[in-house]
């Protein structure tokens, strides 16, 4: 009951600010409105799909690379995407490698029990975090085979906290990315645990692989050593902004902020004064190798972009946690992010290498540039460190595939 009535009191929150002009807020409610109906409406067949969820953009790179490996081995198999956040669902809705990409359904009871009425799916698989109750109590009490992709757990979660593990009983397996999480599962009465690794490295490698390349971010460069900082906040990019100042000859920077709606790019522009900016949006335009900054203004560039950084900065640090490192790290070149990172193996992983660096303020930031721009051993060392990470950590996405293969659920 506690948590129904949570959920109902989540769910008006977010319309009261979709009214007082919130449009983050906004999407999530215009995306679900109608929407069971609509998935009603559709001949979804007899459990031929397998259904995907993702919390956003981040989990949906997570699980992406095994959405591609089903659909590579079985190009017939029918899947379908959903999102809780607009920030995955309105970036990823025109996604190829699904038939069907939707909102979630909020999380009361009528609405799981209509919604897995209509998709009867015959797999589903939530990917690293999602634990949505009702959904799950519906999953369980119809046979619906449930799975965690790249799960991790840590013991202050409040399944282990408050002994709910009523959300964790309808998995069938667990597949973790690492030892402490398959302890903790272990240690509370869970036995179908897996370790298999994350699934971003995959991801992040299948995207460096790829050779793409972006002609603004060369001519830009324009023989110019380019610092890259992907996913950036106001907290960021003041200290970007100081190093930005203060940098020599031979630099130049692109930033890509987390938000690019038009009042964080103004915002953005007015952080870093009178330095000539170009935007990535207005495409190859005269005088774009002169600029001093390049402020990449869309969604879907970054993780190639990285390709070009000779030292990359991820954002988040200095708010909730840092965004994906791996997509920089892949490319073998030293990265930097903020204090608050304590939650990412990766991260921790990195530091311990000393293939990364973090820092606490603008200070802090100037003094790591500056040590790697001009000590080449500690360069050459922290990307070679990088790239090695990456490469020896792929490989979760055809464990987890040959799993569910090996119970013909695939």
């Amino acid at each position: 009951m506690l948590y129904r009535l949570s959920t109902q009191l989540y769910i008006t929150a977010i319309k009261l600010a979709a009214i007082f002009g919130n449009a983050k807020a906004r999407l999530w409610v215009i995306g679900r409105k109608g929407l069971l109906v609509k998935i009603e409406a559709i001949d979804w067949g007899n459990r031929e799909y397998i259904w995907v969820h993702c919390a956003s953009l981040g989990e949906f790179e997570q699980g992406r690379p095994l959405i591609e490996k089903i659909k590579q081995e079985n190009p017939a198999q029918k899947i379908l995407l959903t999102f809780f956040s607009p920030s995955g669902c309105e970036v990823r809705k025109n996604y190829s490698g699904a038939n069907y990409v939707f909102y979630l359904p909020a999380d009361l009871q009528n609405n799981a029990a209509r919604f897995v009425a209509a998709v009867k799916p015959k797999t589903a698989l939530f990917i690293k975090y999602e634990f949505w109750e009702g959904y799950l109590s519906v999953l369980q009490s119809t046979n619906t085979p449930t799975f965690l992709v790249s799960g991790i757990f840590r013991a202050n979660q409040y399944f282990f906290r408050y002994k709910r593990l009523m959300p964790l009983r309808v998995f069938k397996y667990f597949f973790v990315q690492n030892q402490e999480s398959k302890s903790l599962l272990n240690a509370h009465g869970f036995v179908n645990v897996a370790i298999t690794g994350d699934t971003r490295f995959d991801r992040v490698h299948d995207v460096a692989q790829s050779l793409s390349k972006l002609a603004i971010v060369e001519e830009f460069a324009n023989g110019n050593k380019l610092f890259i900082a992907g996913s950036t906040w106001p907290e960021d990019e003041k200290a970007l902004a100081a190093l930005i100042n203060t940098a020599p000859d031979g630099w130049k920077f692109v930033i890509a902020t987390h938000d690019v709606n038009a009042t964080r790019i103004s915002q953005l522009k007015s952080t870093f004064g009178n330095l000539k900016i170009a935007l990535y949006t207005e495409g190859k335009t005269e005088g774009l190798a002169d600029a001093q900054v390049l402020i990449i203004d869309t969604i879907g560039v970054l993780s190639t972009a990285y390709r070009y950084a000779h030292i990359s900065y991820v954002g988040g640090g200095f708010n909730s946690g840092i965004h994906n490192i791996l997509e920089a790290a892949v490319y073998g070149h030293p990265v930097i992010f903020g204090p608050k990172h304590t939650k990412f193996a990766e991260a921790l992983d990195l530091l311990k290498l000393h293939a990364t660096f973090s820092i606490n303020n603008a200070d802090d930031l100037l003094h790591v540039f500056n040590n790697l721009n001009t000590d080449t051993r500690l360069y050459m060392l922290a990307g070679a460190a990088s790239r090695k990470y990456v490469l020896e950590n792929t490989g979760a996405t055809n464990k987890i595939y040959n799993h569910l293969k090996d119970e013909g659920l695939v």
